[in-house]
């Protein structure tokens, strides 16, 4: 190669076909500006206007996330994700890297253009990829979210060539970098569809086409009415029962009697309930989420009524694992999550104010009494040796998650206990902290992880609380958690393959 090249000047070839593009570009925006769109005027430049900083995405997740669904409140974070990775790759790096200035307004109609015009540079445009990655990001996560959102996300895009202040090509490039960046997001965290529960044990179940057959004992505090009568609508032959939560569990065995599935709705006290009878009575289990977290009915895969509906309907059934305890003459089983240390207390805290306030503010306030206390850590022994712990947290198979609390459980049928520990000593707020930040970490001065099919505790002291599935115990002596495996029938739709 001659040392007289200058790599730097484009190829007459190359720089022809670009000023042809330039050209192109330069018509369809001259073409777009004399076309007179019915209503138009009225509407997009305020659109427009609306996404600025992204506020009408924002608004739209927001309002998603009101909806109280799982599968909305995912697509919303989602959504918000993909917006926020897209402007920080339009900031950082698309508006640096071609300063192609802003067309001409000429062509355009003065009621169109925006009071207040950008002095960024044009390519690419920010506005189509924070709409293209909010409406993909929500798209990949619900279709049915994603189609709702998609004309707004065009809109949106198209109102930028028609206010002026884009090229067709600048929306167009944003549009890909922005769905580029809701696919980035999905590499990096991937959706719930992505994750499906692997085959777990079938397991045979009736088929109940119209819910003949079911009876469904439901708690009246949970605020569930309104999943309760979506399923009546779908199968209208299921039996449904409504008591308050003292007679939850009355209610539960006379509907064992003369039921061929046992249904529950309500939170994890509730659902724990009927497991407990459901194995007892040799039951399948229908659960319809109606708590605050559902954590069992979200890892089964049953999200509202129209999938249990399914899953009644095809018969479609899986056995899962069942957590079981026992101290002396208490046992009990869960379905989630077991724990002793400071969180029971904060459960005891928590229920005692959450009638009046809430909650989730009931949960804080408990937290932050429980943890300012002054306080000692529970002894215990572990295998012989004596361990001064803050926290005991044993879940019903792996919880994957950073962090110390539940996540989510891809498999409710590995045999194990996912066991975590934070370790005695001074500041117990700190500590827990730390081993939170820690995740996945199995082993730190604060914080240990190890997923085991049995634990046992010895020399616990009498009036020890013991938490599990939302319900506080006392225990002392020894402790001892193991597993039933694939002990309960439960029904959930068949994964998608």
């Amino acid at each position: 190669m001659s040392p007289d090249v200058d790599l730097t000047v484009p190829l007459p070839g190359r720089h022809r076909l670009r000023e042809k593009l330039l050209a192109l570009d330069s018509r369809l925006f001259e073409f777009a500006a004399e076309q007179h769109w019915p209503g138009g005027e009225p509407v997009l430049p305020r659109l427009s206007r609306s996404a600025n900083h992204g506020v009408l995405w924002f608004a739209t997740a927001a309002a998603m996330a009101a909806s109280r669904t799982p599968r909305a409140r995912r697509a919303a974070v989602r959504g918000v994700a993909s917006l926020a990775l897209a402007s920080l790759a339009i900031n950082t790096l698309g508006k640096r890297s071609v300063r192609r200035p802003r067309p001409v307004l000429d062509p355009v109609p003065l009621v169109r253009q925006l009071k207040r015009q950008p002095i960024t540079t044009s390519f690419p445009s920010g506005h189509a990829a924070s709409a293209a990655a909010f409406a993909t990001g929500v798209a990949l996560e619900s279709p049915g979210w994603g189609l709702a959102v998609a004309p707004a996300a065009f809109s949106v895009a198209m109102s930028r060539v028609y206010t002026g202040v884009h090229f067709p090509s600048d929306v167009l490039a944003g549009a890909a970098l922005g769905a580029g960046a809701a696919f980035a997001v999905r590499g990096l965290v991937p959706t719930r569809a992505q994750l499906g529960p692997p085959p777990r044990p079938r397991a045979d179940a009736p088929t109940l086409p119209d819910g003949e057959g079911l009876v469904l004992v439901t708690n009246t505090a949970a605020g569930s009415a309104e999943r309760v009568r979506a399923l009546q609508g779908l199968l209208p032959g299921v039996e449904i029962v409504e008591c308050e939560p003292e007679d939850v569990r009355a209610e539960l065995e006379k509907a064992a009697a003369r039921a061929r599935v046992l249904g529950v709705c309500g939170g994890d006290g509730t659902v724990n309930s009927g497991a407990e009878v459901a194995l007892r009575h040799g039951l399948p289990l229908a659960v319809l989420p109606g708590g605050t977290l559902n954590h069992f009915s979200y890892d089964l895969g049953v999200e509202g009524a129209r999938d249990l509906a399914e899953a009644l309907t095809r018969g479609e059934a899986v056995r899962v694992d069942v957590g079981r305890f026992t101290s002396g003459e208490r046992r009990g089983v869960f379905l989630n999550t077991l724990s002793l240390g400071v969180y029971p207390e904060l459960v005891r805290v928590r229920e005692r104010w959450s009638h009046r306030i809430g909650g989730w503010p009931a949960g804080v306030l408990a937290a932050l009494r429980v943890l300012n206390t002054d306080r000692h850590p529970l002894q215990a022994e572990v295998g012989g040796r004596p361990h001064p712990l803050w926290l005991l947290f044993a879940g019903n198979g792996t919880y994957h998650r950073m962090g110390l609390t539940p996540g989510r459980r891809l498999d409710l049928a590995d045999g194990l206990l996912d066991v975590r520990v934070v370790h005695g000593g001074r500041r117990p707020a700190l500590r827990l902290l730390a081993a939170a930040i820690a995740g996945p970490l199995t082993r730190s001065p604060v914080h240990a992880a190890e997923q085991v099919p049995r634990l046992r505790l010895d020399g616990v002291a009498p009036g020890t609380l013991l938490a599990y599935d939302g319900e506080v115990v006392e225990v002392s002596g020894q402790v001892t958690v193991d597993k039933m495996p694939q002990a309960l029938t439960v029904y959930r739709p068949a994964p998608l393959t």
